[in-house]
């Protein structure tokens, strides 16, 4: 979930939930990402206590399996950040976007009518990817 300003228009808001995607896929080697875009007027967003005072500081929340490798846990960070920050240059401050990784084992997930610790492709690929 990227929460952010309004005011980029529908190609950059196409571009970026791409480039998202991409660097999620590429930290996680799998598919099924879903980037949610949540936009704000100003009026909607407090910092510090004050209304529309400064340009907001977009914030994403990945809810995600575990990812034990902090590389690819930064790269993931960096490319993010990236391109929240090409998608809202000059509509927010982008220098202090906020990425918070919320990462969950799979008998913590649920999919399909099932936890995902059930399904062995999945335990498989995690397994793989962590090691």
């Amino acid at each position: 979930m990227i929460e952010a300003p309004v005011g980029a228009d529908a190609g950059t808001k196409q571009k970026l939930m791409r480039q998202v995607s991409d660097a999620i896929e590429e930290a996680y080697h799998f598919q099924d990402v879903r980037v949610w875009l949540r936009e704000y007027p100003a009026e909607n967003v407090a910092q510090d206590g004050r209304v529309g005072a400064e340009p907001p500081r977009p914030m994403c929340f990945l809810e995600a399996p575990e990812l034990n490798s902090i590389d690819a846990r930064r790269a993931m960070a960096a490319r993010i950040h990236a391109a929240v920050s090409e998608a809202y240059s000059g509509l927010a401050n982008t220098d202090e976007t906020l990425i918070m990784m919320n990462h969950y084992p799979l008998e913590m997930a649920g999919f399909a009518g099932r936890l995902q610790s059930d399904d062995p492709e999945i335990v498989d690929a995690l397994r793989q990817l962590n090691g």
